[in-house]
């Protein structure tokens, strides 16, 4: 860690919070100018978000985050076991209990995915020099599977063409 003043070391997590937040918006909205077949703004959004990765990577390296794999592959696993086990639980039911059907279905799709997440990080930790397969991702909910693209999705129920493979 670059700091050990208390401000400085949450100004670096807010600005690593941000940035990265910034990432995944910019990469939204290129997606959204590609529809609307505009690739001038879609190629802006996406190097904008390039650059808040590289603002986001250096704040996270100040704060001491990467560490050995092993122990990155540890936190991962944490983190998604609280997301699993408590965040998108709560989450599900504040949008139970009003109703909102899409929340409702977001973060379901998210918390069973997590699931697999986690799972996917400890077969990793416990063999991390293995070779590595096929791995595809569901654009819908963000399934992970190894090997092969199912033909439907355990959790949306998209059929295998909205997976895409990891290189």
């Amino acid at each position: 860690m670059s700091s050990t003043d208390p401000k400085v070391v949450e100004d670096l997590k807010a600005a690593f919070a941000g940035e990265s937040q910034a990432n995944r918006k910019y990469l939204a909205y290129a997606r959204k100018a590609e529809q609307e077949k505009l690739p001038y703004a879609a190629k802006i959004f996406r190097a904008a978000a390039e650059a808040e990765t590289i603002h986001a990577h250096s704040h996270f390296r100040l704060l001491g985050g990467v560490k050995s794999t092993a122990d990155n592959l540890q936190d991962a696993i944490n983190g998604e076991t609280y997301e699993f086990e408590k965040m998108y639980p709560e989450m599900l039911q504040d949008a139970k209990a009003v109703g909102d059907s899409a929340a409702i279905s977001g973060f379901h799709m998210a918390n069973e995915a997590e699931k697999i997440h986690a799972e996917l990080f400890k077969k990793a930790l416990a063999n991390p020099g293995q070779d590595a397969p096929k791995v595809f991702v569901c654009k819908v909910c963000g399934h992970v599977a190894e090997g092969e693209a199912p033909e439907v999705c355990p959790i949306c129920g998209g059929k295998r063409q909205v997976y895409f493979e990891i290189q």
